[in-house]
């Protein structure tokens, strides 16, 4: 282990946290994807400030009820203390380096804090291919590349598993008889990856990208160059911006009918938007649910004739037009509360249903790494038949490319195909 990092169990903690001036403390597990994702960050910033700031480390599977005495209840933890007392926020989950360096640098003087990081040395990685995106795309090329022998590098802002890891159940990715959690599908694919060889970095910020210089920069400390690159960074839904919505999303709150209506077989549920994606989602949905009413912020939908008299002919679907959310509850299991505010009255209104869908929208997931790229009406990379895009060397795979149809295994294909032709450019 680090020399500037001591391991401890709650009989220590007194002495080792509480009696020192200035401490933070790792509260971890086995068998935890984000506990090893914050190791290495962990260690590296003990080299830069254990000299000012003492580094302790935790098991929490064997210490759980003092963790718990401490409103830990999830690994990684990190908590941080001056003279005794908690200091800053909790930090927990996917810990991003900035948020660490942020809050140690406020335990110590600028003066000193500055002094400490200018010993930082900037690092230079080299590798055959690095994939921007660890989600169902860019984990399945990794898989291809590193099978193949190529050194890949996979970048992700979040953990590994992309927008899959969200989804509570997926019961129509090939392989597997019964229902898979999304988060053990992702975890799956990331072990699997990890096992043919491939090095991941992550949770991560991304300084800087040079898709023609074929370099990426990452928390300011490291700048890897490639021979290719691959862009998997995939796309989000549009969020209703409503109080509850983001806590609840994979309970109760979903982004896709296909994965998730299956499981509200005679239940009442609610469709929030108005255009092609919600109307049309509604009227799947409509095969299993009770009923489905369709919320939608105007006076009349946007989606096209057709699929606006199949949703009015079909007895299970009601409408609330001009009328937003603006709040999500979740009572008892299943039971969810939408608030509901009037868009030309400004009345306030609520309506229970088992579940919610949003369908307002995806947007692609190119925010600072998209610089150059040809890309469609709507924001998406465009790419030939093998996934290059119109800068050479530089690929691009699922759900952020320009195509008719988005699931997990359309993603997989593409990235698929990336990292043959890849594989077929480097040999």
């Amino acid at each position: 282990m680090n020399r500037y990092i001591k391991e401890i169990g709650a009989s220590e903690f007194q002495s080792e946290v509480l009696d020192a001036p200035l401490a933070v403390v790792d509260f971890y597990s086995t068998e935890c994807p984000p506990c090893e994702a914050l190791a290495d960050k962990f260690e590296s910033l003990a080299e830069i400030y254990g000299s000012r700031i003492r580094f302790v480390k935790i098991f929490r599977q064997e210490n759980r009820d003092f963790a718990a005495s401490l409103d830990v209840t999830g690994s990684p933890t990190l908590l941080f203390f001056k003279d005794g007392q908690r200091v800053g926020p909790k930090l927990t989950g996917g810990i991003l380096r900035s948020a660490i360096v942020k809050q140690l640098d406020s335990m110590l003087t600028p003066e000193v804090a500055a002094e400490l990081k200018s010993s930082v040395a900037h690092r230079r990685t080299e590798a055959d291919v690095l994939v921007l995106g660890g989600g169902p795309s860019g984990l399945a090329s990794g898989i291809y590349l590193s099978q193949a022998h190529l050194k890949t590098i996979v970048v992700d802002t979040a953990l590994p598993g992309g927008f899959v890891a969200s989804t509570h159940q997926v019961s129509n990715y090939p392989g597997f008889i019964q229902p898979l959690n999304g988060y053990m599908l992702s975890h799956q694919m990331t072990e699997q990856a990890k096992l043919n060889g491939v090095s991941f970095r992550a949770p991560v910020e991304i300084t800087s990208v040079d898709l023609d210089g074929k370099t990426v920069t990452i928390d300011g400390v490291e700048t890897i160059s490639a021979k290719r690159i691959l862009i998997a960074t995939g796309s989000s839904p549009k969020p209703l911006g409503a109080a509850g919505e983001r806590e609840l999303v994979g309970q109760g709150v979903s982004f896709c009918a296909t994965c998730d209506a299956k499981y509200y077989e005679g239940k009442e549920v609610a469709v929030v938007g108005g255009g092609n994606s919600a109307v049309e989602e509604a009227l799947f949905i409509a095969k299993f649910a009770s009923k489905v009413t369709i919320i939608h912020r105007s006076s009349s939908l946007r989606a096209n004739k057709a699929a606006r008299a199949k949703a009015e002919a079909n007895g299970k679907i009601e409408f609330l037009l001009d009328t937003k959310v603006t709040a999500i509850d979740k009572r008892g299991n299943m039971d969810m509360v939408l608030t509901l505010e009037n868009t030309t009255t400004g009345a306030v209104s609520s309506l229970n249903a088992a579940g919610v869908f949003v369908f307002i929208g995806f947007v692609p997931n190119l925010g600072g790494v998209g610089a150059g790229l040809k890309v469609d009406q709507w924001g998406y990379v465009e790419t030939d038949s093998k996934m290059r895009t119109n800068i050479p060397g530089v690929y691009a795979a699922g759900d952020v490319t320009a195509k008719h149809f988005r699931q997990i295994t359309t993603a997989v294909a593409d990235g698929t195909v990336a990292a043959m032709a890849i594989t077929a450019e480097l040999d």
